[in-house]
């Protein structure tokens, strides 16, 4: 049995991409730029919002295309961002049997920490123990710093941590942190995308993932 358990959020716990897309051709359609379809934002997450910002920009984006559509972007993320956004199915499940089990469940997202606190207590209730988000003093994934950190702190004597996500930056996190990972392929990125990085586990849904966690496989 893995314990504690860090998740990843947006591709993984929750379903987010409607309203990421949203709040970016909003921002896009202000600047009269050109919008994206739905599904191609699911190559423009993952490193966090300013990263997604300059993503969807045209290339020959100036500082002031980049502070307009980041400020126009979380404004309306922050007013729309459960227009769309659900739980994966099963999610919600998995988390009450890992709490039940004693398993620590926590999040490691370079999603505002804002956004994801209020997400994931909306969601999720309790469930989630400690979250670390984007500008919450350690650097964003890949960077080890905030993996190693909950895995540290919430050690169990006998146990191993798991870091669990849907995305290539999730697989570089959970490496460079020296953490078994598994990838989760209900997500924003494909099964080729995730294998590329030799995951010790993939998993196709949340009861799989379970058993992966409490060594049922």
């Amino acid at each position: 049995m893995y314990n504690p358990v860090i998740f990843d959020l947006d591709g993984t716990l929750l379903n987010t991409l409607g309203d990421l897309a949203a709040a970016g051709n909003y921002a896009l359609s202000q600047l009269n730029y050109p919008t994206y379809g739905e599904e191609d934002y699911k190559l423009f997450v993952g490193n966090g919002i300013p990263v997604l910002i300059k993503r969807i920009l045209p290339e020959e984006q100036t500082e002031t295309d980049f502070n307009t559509a980041y400020e126009l972007f979380t404004k309306y993320y922050e007013q729309h961002k459960t227009d769309a956004t659900k739980p994966y199915d099963g999610i919600s499940k998995l988390l009450g049997k890992l709490c039940s089990c004693g398993i620590t469940c926590l999040c490691n997202t370079n999603k505002s920490h804002s956004f994801a606190c209020e997400l994931l207590k909306m969601f999720f209730g309790d469930k989630i123990t400690e979250i670390v988000g984007g500008e919450h003093g350690f650097p964003k994934k890949p960077s080890p710093e905030a993996a190693l950190y909950l895995a540290e702190k919430y050690k169990k004597d006998g146990f191993s941590p798991l870091y669990i996500g849907d995305s290539s930056v999730d697989m570089q996190t959970a490496s460079n942190a020296g953490i078994d990972v598994c990838g989760v392929l209900w997500g924003f990125r494909d099964r080729a995308e995730l294998a590329g990085f030799s995951p010790k586990f993939l998993a196709e849904n949340a009861k799989e993932l379970e058993k992966i966690i409490l060594e049922e496989h």
